[in-house]
């Protein structure tokens, strides 16, 4: 794939262990995320509760030289450091192939769901989003940052949204799925996808980030989170449905919202219940009716853009899907990351793929939504 431009719309921060300690306010410092020793590694703590362990920093390419030796529970001094290092980041980028990084955090994901003070969450994530700023700004023509935002108290989210625009981000990642109640057909977000469009701020939903009182969290017994993983596609699929179905996308026609990390494979039958329930049964009292002449997959095609990274059915079906819907990631530097064989998966991926399809899929679309 050498003709084409490479983009991984899907790569990770790892970020430093005194991230938060040594740049959060101080009224938040004994709360924030740190790095705790337990049995024969460290987790991250934060506000009393024990959170995720180092593996997703300190396996990358592991599954592919012997994954009986992927480690659980690590210490930060093995974390790679691409992960937390711009330069060596970029490093490995040109080790995999890879032209352009779209970053996302690593310890953040799972802070939507085990933080529940929003102060302390919001205070949580413009730390992060002021470091990573400048984490991008090392390399700002290869590094693009996705900034996380809180959307509990919607205006401040969008203060956050703005400011994210000023420094320098190329879109922003909410709540796969907000708490039960404030779900994402609620007229409480106007201004959120609003603010979205006019700042032509893609808004990512990414795997793993359901909030605090969405119905289910990622903490439990081994199988629990086995089965949450292996689903996690229920969550983004709910909250397209609400969009959808609540006309967001027709009172914002250029809103893009992304699914991250949740594959491929359940759109094309999304696709085709969507537009049964709107078409074939009954309309309810409470039930929107789009005032364009249009279907439920139609906004699909038009606002959603989604991403994946090794999902060959998905890429069977891509002209269900739609071809320019896609965009492929890395996942860097996480246990299941294609780094350092990115390419050559990507070959095997998209074989049967034209030369243009491969152009979108690889780069192109990433670039197109996030205007790289």
């Amino acid at each position: 794939m050498a003709d084409y431009r490479v983009i991984s719309s899907d790569n990770h921060i790892y970020e430093p262990a005194d991230l938060w300690t040594s740049r959060i306010e101080s009224k938040y410092k004994d709360r924030c995320p740190q790095l705790m020793p337990f049995q024969d590694g460290q987790v991250w703590v934060c506000d009393g509760r024990r959170g995720q362990g180092l593996a997703q920093g300190t396996n990358p390419g592991r599954r592919f030289e012997d994954p009986e030796t992927i480690i659980r529970l690590d210490v930060f001094e093995n974390v790679r450091p691409g992960g937390y290092d711009p330069d060596e980041h970029v490093k490995d980028m040109d080790i995999d192939g890879v032209d352009v990084s779209i970053i996302y955090p690593t310890v953040g994901l799972l802070l939507f769901g085990t933080v529940p003070d929003s102060d302390l969450l919001t205070a949580i994530f413009k730390t992060y989003n002021d470091f990573t700023a400048e984490f991008c700004n090392a390399h700002p023509k290869r590094l693009k940052g996705i900034a996380m935002v809180n959307i509990d108290d919607v205006q401040e989210g969008i203060s956050e949204l703005e400011r994210a625009r000023k420094l320098g981000f190329v879109g922003a990642m909410i709540t796969v799925y907000p708490p039960e109640g404030r779900r994402y057909n609620s007229p409480e977000y106007e201004p959120l996808w609003a603010a979205a469009e006019s700042l032509e701020m893609p808004l990512g939903m990414h795997a793993a980030t359901n909030r605090v009182g969405s119905g289910e969290g990622f903490q439990g017994p081994e199988t629990s989170r086995r089965a949450i993983t292996a689903n996690m596609d229920h969550w983004v699929r709910m909250s397209l449905a609400d969009l959808i179905y609540s006309g967001v996308f027709e009172r914002y026609p250029k809103l893009l919202v992304g699914a991250v990390e949740h594959e491929l494979s359940w759109i094309p039958h999304f696709l085709d219940r969507i537009d049964f329930n709107y078409t074939q049964r009954g309309i309810g009292p409470d039930d929107y009716r789009f005032k364009e002449d249009m279907i439920p997959s139609d906004y699909f095609h038009r606002n959603v853009f989604a991403g994946f990274q090794e999902d060959a059915l998905g890429v069977r079906d891509r002209h269900i899907i739609g071809v320019d819907l896609l965009q492929w990631g890395a996942d860097y530097p996480h246990v299941e990351t294609t780094f350092p064989r990115s390419r050559e998966i990507l070959e095997e991926i998209l074989a049967d793929c034209t030369d243009e399809e491969k152009s979108k899929i690889a780069g192109g679309n990433a670039a197109r939504v996030y205007k790289v």
